[in-house]
């Protein structure tokens, strides 16, 4: 866990008292799950915990929001690991692949975590309603995750997406946009 503890402290990355023990019972379980259910490509403790920073790296630059969802979340990646991370905020999880889904409501149930909600759903099955912050990762492109949060957005929404060089590429300039760059990441941070 040291690492992981380690590389937060390297990039100012402050998240709540209560995180590590969280994140050491969350990565026991993807271990465990992953094994039967091949839940993400991240198969060492080092990958993962890259992943997870990956996925923190964000709330340095966020405001504070109450209601956030992620689409696409997988085995957590970054909405359960956010919603770890900010426990003031509520996530909505959207995987549609139920291996998924189930791994995320059992980590929810385990980790007693009271402001997640997953629905094991695809987006566009959602009713629609609005959201503060809206993040994806790896789930399509930019154009195509506009599309899908579109009925989730009101005035001063936030999108964030995870992408990687190409989202130089995709990003269309008539958006209200910035591109926060990292060391194997770049998140785009769009402002409805």
């Amino acid at each position: 866990m040291s690492q992981l503890k380690h590389l937060l402290a390297q990039h100012n990355v402050s998240v709540p008292e209560d995180f590590l023990e969280k994140i050491g019972q969350y990565k026991a379980l993807l271990e465990k799950w992953n094994k039967i259910h091949n839940l993400t490509g991240a198969k060492t403790l080092q990958q993962i915990d890259q992943f997870i920073l990956d996925a923190v790296i964000p709330i340095t630059f966020l405001p504070s929001v109450a209601k956030a969802m992620d689409i696409g979340t997988g085995a957590g990646f970054p909405g359960m690991i956010l919603a770890i991370a900010l426990p003031q905020t509520h996530f909505t999880l959207v995987e549609p692949l139920s291996k998924r889904a189930s791994f995320l409501q059992f980590v929810k149930a385990d980790l007693g975590l009271s402001n997640v909600d997953v629905k094991a759903l695809r987006a566009e099955q959602l009713v629609s309603e609005p959201y503060d912050l809206i993040t994806s990762r790896a789930v399509t492109d930019t154009e195509m995750l506009l599309k899908l949060s579109e009925p989730f957005c009101s005035e001063g929404t936030l999108l964030l997406f995870y992408k990687g060089e190409k989202v130089y590429d995709e990003i269309d300039e008539t958006l209200d946009y910035k591109i926060i760059e990292a060391e194997n990441r770049h998140y785009l941070l769009i402002k409805r």
